[in-house]
């Protein structure tokens, strides 16, 4: 590292559990953030700050008013503008030995596979079941390791699935979409500002730790923060035997053997 570098990011290389490895392992990632909105917003921000080599930052979005109550990284004079290229902005200012990728389209089937690949780990962080899957699917069929976060109203919950490691995959624990009215979303349902900065920070430490190799990750575990009660708990999820997704990489593993 350089000694600018060394300067910046010295107090993680302080951390026995990251020191200059782990720095380093972390300026060798790749990362793909899905959604730069209230849980992309403080995901880019830390990333780009603790020094994660390059940023894949995927969303079609312009910047409303309604967002600046929660998406920090966004202004009042950036009201119209792509959220991606004002991602790239805001991430060059802060740190510009980041590189970043802003895709300024909407996730789909036919673009998803090539826009994660080459990636360490997908972050993410959208609003609504059939992109989740999407995404999901994608990953499970690129044994790339997915970090989902998700938040409604005063609650929100993160996990790592790593299929290739013995976790479930989102799909094990959300088969079907809920009911109309039952997961509503931040345009329908609400949501306090502070919550996604809260989980938000949260999915950046775990991807931290997870790149760097430092402590424990919520590999096969959910953790589900309750802001009005300032609770949090943490459950044990299990892959579905019967999961749709999850034998495409068991299959694949039966012919391989």
């Amino acid at each position: 590292m350089r000694p600018d570098q060394i300067e910046r990011y010295k107090r993680h290389i302080f951390l026995r559990e990251i020191g200059g490895p782990g720095q380093t392992k972390l300026r060798n990632a790749r990362v793909f953030v899905a959604g730069a909105g209230g849980l992309g917003a403080p995901v880019i921000q830390y990333l780009a700050a603790c020094g994660i080599g390059h940023l894949t930052i995927a969303d079609m979005d312009a910047v409303d008013l309604s967002n600046l109550q929660r998406q920090i990284i966004y202004r009042t004079d950036d009201i119209g503008e792509a959220k991606v290229a004002l991602a790239k902005e805001f991430v060059s200012r802060l740190n510009p030995d980041v590189s970043v990728n802003p895709i300024d389209e909407p996730i789909t089937r036919n673009n998803i596979h090539k826009s994660i690949a080459g990636h360490d780990l997908v972050l993410d962080g959208t609003d609504n079941f059939p992109t989740r899957r999407l995404i999901n699917r994608a990953c499970v069929e690129a044994g790339i390791p997915l970090l989902s976060g998700a938040i409604s109203q005063w609650e929100g919950q993160v996990s790592l699935f790593d299929v290739k490691e013995g976790t479930p995959c989102f799909d094990c624990l959300f088969p079907n979409d809920p009911a109309a009215g039952i997961a509503p979303n931040c345009s329908e349902g609400g949501v306090i500002g502070a919550l996604p900065g809260i989980v938000g920070t949260i999915m950046a430490l775990e991807a931290i730790k997870f790149l760097s190799g430092a402590g424990q990750c919520l590999k096969g575990e959910m953790l589900i923060f309750d802001g009005l009660w300032a609770e949090s708990r943490k459950i044990r999820v299990k892959r579905s035997a019967n999961c749709a997704v999850c034998t495409i990489v068991q299959e694949r593993a039966a012919c391989l053997a």
